[in-house]
């Protein structure tokens, strides 16, 4: 089966006139994801994520390269019908907002009743119901994202784009939210975020692609990339403090961190004082952890070419 979306060595520079030096939004940049799961793609502003989206909906040629959306080439009109996207900033037609939920769900070709029902479902899941016949040139920041998700998801696509999807949105709603993208997983849809709301990206996305300068830096399944290679945390009980002096007690456990060439050492020395090991597991960092990692390996690389 095809790729739900997949990029096959895509670069895009921007400028390049007179005597500028082109800007590289994307530099070969490869990736494949899979039907049915939750990929979350993450990068500082600037690493590229909004070019990759656009090339992906045909918005933007690539300079080279090319890729495929539900198996046809990025851009195939027919294929858009069966996609629902949200850009980070959207902006719409100041009509009601029941009517430009329909206006979009006409435009992918849906036709009453089932367009009829699909917008008053999403009224309803958006909590937009008494709002409905409002316009949203009126609405706040918060309604404007709900009234974007609803139109993203009026068609029942089988491919969720969403470019930070819940932003301006408040905790409630950001819950409801999760629990429908989770539910179009269920049913085998595929939905690609992209996000800064880490915390969100780490409770949902089965895999995750990190974007810096335009190349993936990452790549992974979700679990995986947040565990630590060099760190175990180690919980013993029935042992007294003064064996483990820097452990931190919790419910008559002790706690320790330590690198993995520790590991066997803790477990030996808790066997010898007479404890029971509860459990050895990898230290899970944050994906803030890892954007911090990058960050600084980052500014080191460049800090050393131009010592160099």
């Amino acid at each position: 089966m095809a790729y739900a979306l997949e990029y096959d060595h895509v670069s895009k520079q921007y400028g390049g006139f007179w005597q500028s030096k082109p800007i590289d939004a994307l530099k070969d940049f490869n990736l494949q994801v899979e039907r049915g799961e939750i990929f979350g793609f993450l990068g500082p502003n600037g690493a590229g994520k909004t070019t990759a989206i656009h090339i992906a909906l045909g918005f933007v040629r690539p300079t080279s390269g090319a890729g495929r959306m539900l198996g046809e080439s990025f851009g195939h009109a027919p294929t858009r019908r069966r996609i629902g996207f949200l850009a980070e900033n959207p902006t719409f037609y100041h009509l009601s907002a029941r009517n430009l939920i329909r206006t979009y769900g006409a435009l992918n070709g849906m036709r009453d009743p089932r367009l009829r029902d699909r917008v008053r479902e999403m009224l309803q899941v958006f909590d937009l119901e008494e709002a409905a016949d409002r316009s949203v040139g009126k609405f706040s920041r918060g309604m404007l994202q709900r009234v974007g998700l609803a139109q993203a998801l009026v068609n029942d696509p089988d491919l969720l784009v969403l470019d930070e999807p819940t932003s301006a949105l408040d905790p409630v709603v950001r819950v409801a939210v999760r629990e429908l993208l989770l539910k179009a997983r269920e049913k085998g849809k595929t939905v690609f975020i992209s996000s800064h709301l880490l915390s969100e990206i780490e409770m949902i996305c089965d895999r995750v692609a990190i974007l810096h300068h335009g190349s993936v830096v990452r790549l992974g399944k979700t679990s995986e990339l947040l565990e630590s290679s060099d760190q175990c945390e180690v919980v013993v009980q029935r042992v007294k403090n003064e064996v483990f002096p820097e452990a931190v007690a919790r419910d008559g456990r002790l706690h320790l961190l330590a690198p993995l060439s520790m590991q066997r050492n803790i477990i030996e020395r808790a066997w010898a004082a007479g404890g029971e090991v509860v459990s050895v597991n990898p230290v899970r960092k944050s994906l803030e952890t890892v954007f911090l990692e990058l960050a600084k390996s980052d500014a080191n690389e460049k800090n050393h070419k131009e010592g160099a």
